[in-house]
């Protein structure tokens, strides 16, 4: 076995030690060490396992090297019971007391200040304790900072580090700074703007392992390739330099019986990638890396299908231009997607494969109960009506979206259900009128035709039976001219019975066209309701309109704040430069006043710039 297989070693998972030879340091090292020493608020937000905590060790090492004190105050392992507000922030106290050797009777201190507040006793702690006691500067980090998260009290800590940084124009707080590490966005550790550190902090950007940067591991491959450095780069290839992985495959490379020929390392190096970590990787994640990515993605139910959309339209489109939303925030957290020069692409071919087009439908197929019918219209482009959803599926569907963050396509799916629907009704409406018009109109007729025969069939038989006994009567009238009379008379009131007949079929007539009468205005009213369904469409048609311009005025807004922060940041890099350049010329320089001068104005007009846009992007969100 090469000698340096026995003593080189990498580690997966965990933080690593200060003298651990497979440490990769990465230019994210000397941008915090640097930005510390000289006084600067920090922040590291990434994802899990991207070597944060080995980060902070190190950082931490080489800034006690300087004559810097620091302390460490790890969330993760701190009371989470939201009751306990006081043991809490005293918890923090006595962490930085030990550490730095301060109080010898912290419990009688802490007594004494019962009355206060427990954001005030720290605050006071680190003013008239800590601050007075220690003469050089001092660094605090604060590790695994997303353990505040479901905490209801944290705010006033946030504010407090603010604080801080605020009373800078006392010599003894210049000397303190703070470092925040942790899976977390700013603003949901702290969404007051005018309380949140944040916003006067530098963020550290954690990149994964450049090949160049990579070369210490090349070292424990000795002995198992002709060609380490290949090798190496095969690994980075398929990991993207994300840290645990890169040192997982390394040490599947020194764990395996075979020997890596020169030229077979990419063959290779993808075997060991797809049978070790890809193929089934529920089972073979035993340090659940890739768990932790699904459970954090798929965490919030109300979001979980719009980031599993983002995600997918990402890994289709090989890389998207970023718009900076929270929701982007968080995808980037749960490791599977970076962003660099503005762009948001999947971290590394290894996520690709695991979470691939199948693993995002199934999923899908779990949180939307349309998933089916959902993914069938979007593949048609939008035009396969038969895929809309109707009747209860159509309400269950709406009551599920209710709380949800719905992507973009899932709101247009939606819309073109409802419309779809009212659509429908519209039509129904109008078949049942037709119907209605025609079976009143029919019922109708009927109605008048039989008065009609009825009062006719009886003016028939009453004339005729008048006239029978008129003849007779006329005929028999020298026999019996009495009888003959009466006779007549009853003629007579046939004939007049008669043309009673015909005034009540007349008075019938009348009455069907009354009917007539109701049923057209029957008919009006079964239009009018039509109308106004049609109406209702239009409106809805309005109101969608009105919601895609609101839609298309916010990401115009947002590009409007993106483009202000890059200028934003131009500016505050020419002053940066300015001031420095001003600085070791002397300042005796009138050039190099002026061009101070002139940065300072350019940063003026970009935070003025960024004002404006981002009060524009609010009245998008309102509207």
């Amino acid at each position: 076995m090469n000698q340096s297989q026995t003593t080189y070693r990498y580690q997966v998972g965990g933080s690593l030690q200060s003298d651990f030879p497979a440490y990769v340091e990465r230019e994210s090292d000397d941008l915090l060490y640097t930005a510390l020493k000289d006084g600067e608020f920090c922040y590291v937000f990434n994802s899990r396992q991207m070597g944060k905590s080995s980060l902070m060790v190190r950082t931490k090492i080489r800034l006690e090297a300087d004559g810097i004190a620091c302390a460490v105050l790890d969330f993760s392992a701190k009371d989470r019971d939201k009751e306990q507000a006081p043991k809490w922030y005293n918890g923090i106290i006595n962490l930085l007391n030990r550490q730095f050797k301060l109080l010898s009777n912290i419990p009688t201190w802490l007594r004494e200040r019962d009355y206060l507040s427990p954001v005030e006793r720290l605050e006071e702690f680190i003013e008239t304790v800590m601050l007075p006691q220690m003469a050089q500067p001092i660094v605090i980090f604060i590790d695994e900072i997303d353990s505040t998260l479901n905490l209801p009290f944290t705010d006033d800590f946030f504010a407090l580090i603010r604080s801080c940084y605020n009373k800078r124009d006392n010599p003894d707080y210049r000397r303190l700074t703070f470092t925040l590490l942790g899976v977390a966005t700013p603003t949901e550790l702290i969404g007051d703007a005018k309380r949140t550190p944040f916003n006067i902090g530098k963020a550290i950007d954690l990149k994964g392992f450049k090949l160049e940067e990579a070369q210490p591991l090349a070292a424990g491959l000795a002995g198992k390739a002709e060609d380490t450095q290949a090798v190496l780069g095969e690994i980075i290839k398929w990991t993207g330099g994300q840290p645990f992985l890169t040192q997982r495959l390394c040490l599947m490379v020194v764990d395996s019986v075979s020997f890596i020929p020169l030229g077979r390392e990419a063959p290779e190096i993808e075997k060991l990638a797809r049978s070790k970590i890809i193929q089934n990787w529920e089972s073979q994640d035993e340090q659940e890396h890739l768990k932790t990515i699904k459970n954090r993605l798929l965490s919030n139910e109300q979001k979980a299908g719009y980031l599993l959309e983002l995600y997918r339209q990402i890994r289709q489109t090989g890389e998207l231009p970023s718009q900076n939303t929270s929701e982007e925030g968080e995808l980037q957290l749960t490791g599977l997607v970076v962003k660099r020069d503005e762009h948001l692409r999947v971290y590394n071919p290894i996520y690709s494969q695991v979470f691939n087009e199948s693993w995002i439908d199934e999923e899908l197929g779990k949180l939307r109960p349309y998933f089916e019918s959902f993914r069938a219209w979007v593949a048609s482009g939008g035009k396969d009506e038969s895929r809309l959803l109707r009747g209860e599926a159509l309400e269950e569907a709406q009551t599920w979206s209710l709380d949800k963050n719905l992507s973009y396509e899932d709101k247009q799916f939606l819309a073109a259900s409802q419309q779809k629907k009212i659509e429908a009704e519209i039509q129904a409406a109008e078949k049942e009128a037709e119907l209605e018009r025609e079976k009143q109109g029919r019922e109708a007729a009927e109605k008048a035709e039989r008065i009609q025969a009825e009062a006719n069939r009886k003016a028939k038989r009453r004339i005729r039976i008048g006239s029978i006994v008129l003849g007779l009567a006329l005929s028999g009238a020298a026999i019996c001219g009495v009888w003959g009379f009466q006779e007549g008379q009853k003629a007579t009131e046939a004939i007049k019975e008669a043309s009673d007949a015909k005034e009540q079929a007349k008075e019938q007539r009348t009455l069907a066209n009354q009917a007539k009468g109701e049923v057209q205005q029957q008919q009006l009213t079964l239009k009018s309701t039509t109308q106004n369904l049609k109406e209702l469409n239009q409106r809805f048609q309005g109101v969608e309109i009105q919601r895609k311009t609101a839609e298309t005025r916010y990401k115009a807004a947002q590009t409007q704040v993106q483009q202000a922060q890059v200028q934003l940041t131009s500016a505050q890099n020419q002053q940066r430069q300015a001031q420095e350049t001003a600085r070791s010329e002397g300042i005796k320089s009138q050039k190099a006043q002026a061009e101070v001068l002139v940065a300072q104005n350019q940063l003026n007009q970009a935070k003025i710039n960024l004002n404006k846009a981002e009060k524009a992007k609010k009245e998008a969100e309102t509207a």
